[in-house]
């Protein structure tokens, strides 16, 4: 079998082709968010809102609706009230993250073992299954992967200021909570949008790896995001190969692929000179 050969034999299947459109936009899309994620130190906010997103898909299958839909009205739920109860200053964010996510997890979980055959029927919800996306799916995940991205472009600064430089952000008259909200709210539908790829298990590793990939290797966040959104989506192609070619689970090969990338990033970037990271003290240009 010739190079081309080898490329070409994959894409001879419609479900590849679905599955390589499906999983570029979800890497492209949670890269990007991810950046975000990576400075503000909200790692564990994405890995929360990932398991918190079970009551949704459990009573969509219940009432045989869309997973999608059915996760993406959890999510926002989840994303508003952390959102709403950090917002008063009584509890810290991280405290409010951990009680919703522990009770909405409690929720699901319980909602899925009044389902009798959860343990077969949503397997694809916990560990991806990409190739198994419909036309409907690559269409939803489509708009909503744009929605997020447009919602980006259009607030970046004022999402890079109050990322960077919250206290100026409010002396300069920006709606900080709000800001916040929408960015909760935007990584609450990034993770919907990696469901149908890699589960709700593996999400936080493509939200946060291609952009802590990304942040060893430049300074100033709109490179951050165009070189992290090129390795979720290289994660991606290469993820979808080996699971073709190896014969093992697409979620997984595409985040074992990512992970390679920040590995070889690591190395390069504890070779080159000294080069500090992005980070949220620094104020940088974008």
């Amino acid at each position: 079998m010739t190079p081309l050969d080898w490329l070409l034999e994959p894409l001879r299947y419609e479900f590849m082709l679905r599955g390589l459109v499906t999983a570029m936009l979800v890497g492209v899309t949670c890269a990007v968010v991810g950046c975000y994620v990576v400075l503000r130190g909200m790692a564990f906010l994405g890995d929360a809102v990932s398991h918190a997103i079970l009551p949704g898909v459990a009573v969509a299958y219940l009432l045989r609706g869309n997973l999608l839909i059915g996760g993406l009205a959890a999510g926002l739920i989840v994303a508003l009230t952390i959102a709403a109860i950090s917002r008063r200053g009584r509890v810290r964010e991280d405290t409010a993250i951990g009680v919703v996510f522990s009770g909405a997890l409690a929720l699901g979980v319980g909602l899925m073992s009044t389902i009798r055959t959860y343990s077969t029927d949503l397997v694809h919800v916990l560990f991806g299954n990409v190739l198994g996306v419909t036309d409907s799916d690559i269409v939803l995940t489509a708009a909503l992967a744009a929605i997020v991205l447009v919602v980006v472009a259009v607030l970046f600064k004022e999402l890079l200021l109050v990322s960077f430089d919250p206290i100026m952000a409010s002396a300069v008259g920006m709606p900080v909570g709000l800001i916040n909200s929408v960015l909760l709210v935007l990584i609450a539908v990034t993770i919907v949008v990696s469901i149908q790829s890699v589960g709700i298990g593996l999400v936080a590793a493509m939200l946060v790896t291609p952009a802590a990939t990304a942040n060893l290797l430049v300074r100033r966040l709109t490179p951050m995001m165009a070189v992290a959104a090129a390795i979720g989506a290289l994660s991606a192609i290469v993820g979808l190969y080996a699971s073709y070619y190896l014969g093992i689970a697409s979620g997984p090969a595409i985040v074992l692929a990512c992970t390679a990338c920040f590995a070889a990033a690591y190395a390069f970037a504890g070779r080159s000179v000294s080069r500090p990271a992005v980070r949220p003290a620094e104020s940088p240009r974008a």
